[in-house]
């Protein structure tokens, strides 16, 4: 239900904007877009992000240590989570970052960047991962990936729209619509990811991994990482930053009043709540990496 209700507003957002380009038949052809839109990102939307994002998949001939291990250790934790396996993904960018995919745990697909796997050790990409398969598991991608892909395509029209706006209405007009719906479809998109599907997913995931304190300092690097190093894929499409597990826009500085991601150091005060509950005392070291990834597997 949800899902339908944020597909039936974006929806309205986008013939919105499609009036604004060209009346009543513009609108009229927007309406049959969506329509179509709608039907095709609902089975494919993930293709559609990973591609948009880069991703390509990591299969079973990789030549890479590093990306071998990780593989078996994402497997592994969808086996002990009792899921099915999900397809791997990783993309070619240094801001340490991850996401998940998919309709369904049938259908789902986890990514990381290469960034984050030259950044953690391999306990903390195993916490990530968890975080990842969590919400694989409780259908959260869904509603991620629906809505990242509309609210992209609203923002790419209302620029359309500035270039061939309807002029009889006036060029102001439609240059303040430009103005208030690119933010507003990202907007919606933030509202409709709710930040406590972040703090489940921690507790999931760390549940998952076995230690809460592996993602609790996973998170403290990646949110290092994504506030010193851009991700210029993810500032192309910044309708998909909610996706992340961190928010990939803070390269930026992005503005914290409507961020999609709850505070870091709130998530790792909870995280360490969790694992005093399950009695499980910070390691004083993590275990080392191993040599092929102390430079990187890409130098």
């Amino acid at each position: 239900m949800k899902t339908f209700l944020l597909l039936a507003v974006l929806t309205a957002l986008f013939m919105a904007v499609g009036y604004l380009v060209g009346g009543v038949p513009g609108m009229a052809i927007a309406f049959g877009v969506a329509l179509v839109m709608n039907i095709f990102s609902w089975w494919n939307a993930d293709k559609i992000v990973l591609r948009m994002q880069g991703a390509r998949e990591v299969t079973d001939d990789e030549r890479s240590p590093v990306l071998r291990t990780f593989v078996n250790d994402t497997r592994a934790l969808a086996e002990h989570a009792g899921m099915p396996q999900p397809k791997v993904y990783v993309i070619d960018t240094p801001q340490p970052n991850a996401f998940a995919t998919g309709r369904d745990p049938n259908h789902a697909a986890v990514c990381a960047t290469t960034g984050l796997l030259n950044a953690l050790t391999r306990e903390e990409v195993a916490g990530v991962m968890a975080h990842e398969l969590a919400h694989v598991q409780h259908r959260d991608t869904l509603t991620m990936t629906v809505t990242a892909t509309i609210a992209g395509a609203i923002g790419m029209l209302a620029n359309f729209a500035l270039f061939f706006g309807n002029r009889e209405r006036g060029g102001l007009i439609t240059s303040i619509a430009i103005m208030i719906f690119a933010p507003m479809a990202a907007a919606l998109v933030q509202m409709a990811i709710s930040r406590s599907r972040e703090y489940e997913a921690d507790r999931l995931g760390a549940e998952i991994c076995g230690n809460p304190h592996w993602l609790a300092s996973a998170l403290e690097k990646i949110d290092r990482g994504a506030r010193s190093t851009l991700n210029q894929r993810a500032e192309a499409n910044p309708a998909m930053a909610h996706m992340y597990i961190m928010n990939p826009l803070a390269g930026k500085g992005a503005d914290n009043l409507f961020s999609t991601h709850p505070s870091t150091a709130n998530r790792i005060e909870a995280l360490r709540k969790l694992a005093a509950e399950m009695n499980i005392a910070p390691s004083g070291k993590l275990a080392e990496p191993e040599p092929a990834r102390a430079a990187g597997p890409w130098g």
